[in-house]
């Protein structure tokens, strides 16, 4: 390619620390020159609500879509855990790179044990929350929003006791912080990936020389559970990949319920929502 590939991203500094990753790959495997295109999105500016109220995960995407079907930019990078299950047909996930350490850490305590009791604890994702509850019901999560640096400024100022952040993201920003803990992360937790115009086939065959196959199969394998779940933002859900099966689990808001299993993407679906009751089985429309 004679010009540069321009990389849309979201602003954020892991964003901008993950655009940086694929532009480098690129680089280093194809001798291909990049542009980085920071671009605010919805989810970057509304800071008060979790996202499930307002939109859900669209709103980390839709002004990154809106750049390549504006030719704004040639390609996209995301966190794949922040994509929807759905996306526009225009638009294809032409390569991951390798994933990292897909556990969440926790941050403002040794462990879940060592929280005092009724502990305030920060976390807008209703997977951690449920989780959470599920081991300990006497904390008391409420929603904590922005980057990572912001929510790490709030445990310092002692508006939460203890926050859940992804290892990944905080080894991405060079953040030795938190002790991991043992919890199912979220599908695709740890994956980045890079979405491009369905017909840019000379975007996909450079993008191919970088493309971390066992990701993106593990991380294809875990959408396709969610997409057979049905679910929301609003649905409290863990997964992860490996080998084409799937360890998952289904969480009732409080942490009340849990249903858990191995199995295919779709099967296990459907034998996880026969197992749970009426009012969790209702947090999923498939």
């Amino acid at each position: 390619m004679t010009k540069p590939l321009r990389i849309g991203t979201r602003g954020s500094p892991l964003a901008l620390a993950q655009a940086h990753m694929v532009a480098a790959a690129l680089r280093a495997t194809c001798g291909v020159e990049t542009e980085i295109v920071p671009i605010v999105t919805t989810g970057d500016v509304i800071q008060d609500r979790a996202l499930a109220e307002v939109g859900g995960k669209a709103l980390w995407t839709k002004e990154l879509d809106r750049a390549l079907f504006e030719g704004l930019t040639d390609l996209s990078v995301h966190s794949m855990k922040d994509v929807e299950t759905h996306r526009p047909e225009r638009l294809v996930i032409a390569a991951m790179l390798e994933r990292a350490d897909t556990r969440d850490r926790l941050i403002g305590a040794e462990s879940l044990d060592a929280l005092p009791h009724g502990a305030r604890i920060g976390t807008s994702s209703p997977r951690r929350t449920a989780q959470l509850l599920a081991r300990r019901p006497d904390l008391n999560c409420a929603v904590i929003r922005g980057n990572v640096q912001t929510r790490l400024a709030k445990i310092e100022a002692g508006e939460f006791d203890a926050t859940l952040l992804a290892a990944a993201g905080l080894d991405r920003l060079g953040l030795a912080l938190g002790v991991a803990l043992d919890l199912l992360p979220a599908p695709a937790q740890g994956a980045i990936g890079i979405e491009v115009l369905a017909g840019r086939d000379d975007v996909n065959a450079v993008l191919a020389a970088i493309d971390h196959v066992p990701t993106h199969k593990a991380v294809r394998t875990e959408r396709a559970f969610l997409a057979a779940l049905g679910g929301d933002c609003h649905s409290a859900v863990a997964a992860k990949a490996e080998n084409g099966v799937i360890t998952a689990e289904i969480l009732s808001a409080d942490g009340s319920e849990v249903q858990a299993g191995m199995g295919a993407p779709q099967a296990l679906a459907a034998r996880l929502l026969a197992a749970a009751s009426p009012a969790l089985r209702a947090m999923f429309t498939p």
